[in-house]
C-alpha cells in the first residue's frame, strides 16, 4: 500500500477560510430542526401576551392596511440585521440571513394562526380581511421572538454572541432590545391614559429616571462596542444618551404604527413616548442581556 506523503495529506487537508471571506456552514437537518424547533418556541413565548390581549385582536379589525404593510416592510430588515447577532441557527452570509428572517417570518405566522384558531380568535366566521390583520399583526413580534430564540433558549450555536460587536451594531441592539420589551405594551391604552395623568414635573421625572436608570444597567452590563471606557462618563456619552434617543424614536414610532398617537397633540404624543421609553430604555439597557 502506498502511504501518503507529508505533503500530500497537506493538500488534502481542509484550509482554513482566508481573512475576511465567509465561513461555510454546514447544513445538518437536525439541527436546523433544533434551530426551527427553538423558533417556535421563541415565537410563542416572546408573542404570547399580545396573542391574549384584547387590544391587538381589535387593531387587526380597524388599523389602516398602509400601516400593517408598513410594520411588516420594517421587520425584515431588523430581523436581517438580527440574524448576524442571534438567529436561530449559525448563517454564514446575507443570504443565510434573509432565509432565517423569512423562515422566522413563517414561523410566528404559523404559530399565530395556530395559537388564536385555538382561543377562537380568529375563524371561518369572520371575514379574511380581519382574520389577515389578526394574524399579521402577531408577525413582527413572534418573528423577532423566533430569531431570538437562540440566545433566549440556549444551545451550542450562541458562540457567535462572543464574536466583537462594532459601536454601530451595539446601538441597533439597543433599539431591538427597546422594541422587545415595548412591543408588549405599546398596542394598550394605558400608555396615553398614563401620560394623560401625568404633570409635566412627573413626566421629566421619569424621563431623568429612565436615563439614570439605562446609564446604571449600561455601565454594569459594559457593552463591548469598541474600547472599554475607564469611567461612568463616556458610558453616558456613548451609549447612554444616543441610546435614549434611539429608544425615544422607536416608541414614537410604535406608537404611531398603532394608532396611539391619532388625535394627540404634540405635547401628549411626546407624554406617551416618554411613558412608553421607560420599558423601552431598561430593555435597550439590557440588550446584551435579552439578546
Amino acid at each position: 500500500m502506498e502511504q501518503a506523503t507529508p505533503q500530500s495529506s497537506a493538500e488534502s487537508a481542509p484550509q482554513p477560510a482566508r481573512r475576511g471571506e465567509p465561513v461555510a456552514v454546514p447544513l445538518d437537518n437536525r439541527q436546523f430542526l433544533v434551530g426551527l424547533g427553538r423558533a417556535f418556541a421563541g415565537a410563542l413565548i416572546f408573542t404570547l401576551p399580545m396573542l391574549m390581549t384584547m387590544e391587538m385582536w381589535w387593531l387587526g379589525f380597524y388599523m389602516q392596511p398602509l400601516r400593517i404593510a408598513l410594520l411588516l416592510v420594517l421587520t425584515l430588515p431588523i430581523l436581517v440585521a438580527l440574524s448576524r447577532f442571534g438567529g436561530f441557527r449559525r448563517t454564514a452570509d446575507l443570504a443565510g440571513d434573509v432565509a432565517d428572517a423569512l423562515v422566522a417570518i413563517v414561523v410566528a405566522a404559523v404559530a399565530a394562526a395556530a395559537t388564536l384558531s385555538i382561543f377562537g380568535v380568529v375563524g371561518p366566521q369572520m371575514s379574511l380581511s380581519e382574520a389577515i390583520g389578526k394574524l399579521v399583526l402577531q408577525i413582527p413580534s413572534g418573528a423577532l421572538g423566533a430569531m431570538l430564540a437562540r440566545s433566549q433558549l440556549g444551545g451550542q450555536s450562541q458562540d457567535r454572541s462572543e464574536e466583537p460587536v462594532s459601536y454601530a451594531g451595539e446601538l441597533f441592539l439597543m433599539g431591538v432590545g427597546a422594541l422587545f420589551l415595548s412591543f408588549n405594551v405599546a398596542p394598550t391604552e394605558e400608555m396615553v391614559l398614563i401620560a394623560y395623568k401625568m404633570t409635566v414635573w412627573q413626566e421629566l421625572t421619569l424621563l431623568a429616571a429612565t436615563l439614570l436608570l439605562m446609564h446604571a444597567l449600561v455601565y454594569a452590563v459594559n457593552f463591548r462596542g469598541g474600547t472599554p471606557d475607564a469611567h461612568m462618563a463616556g458610558a453616558l456619552l456613548k451609549f447612554t444618551i444616543p441610546g435614549y434617543a434611539i429608544v425615544l424614536l422607536v416608541s414614537l414610532t410604535v406608537l404611531w404604527l398603532f394608532g396611539r398617537l391619532d388625535g394627540l397633540s404634540t405635547e401628549e404624543g411626546l407624554s406617551a413616548g416618554i411613558v412608553l421609553a421607560f420599558p423601552g430604555g431598561v430593555g435597550a439597557a439590557l440588550a446584551r442581556l435579552i439578546l
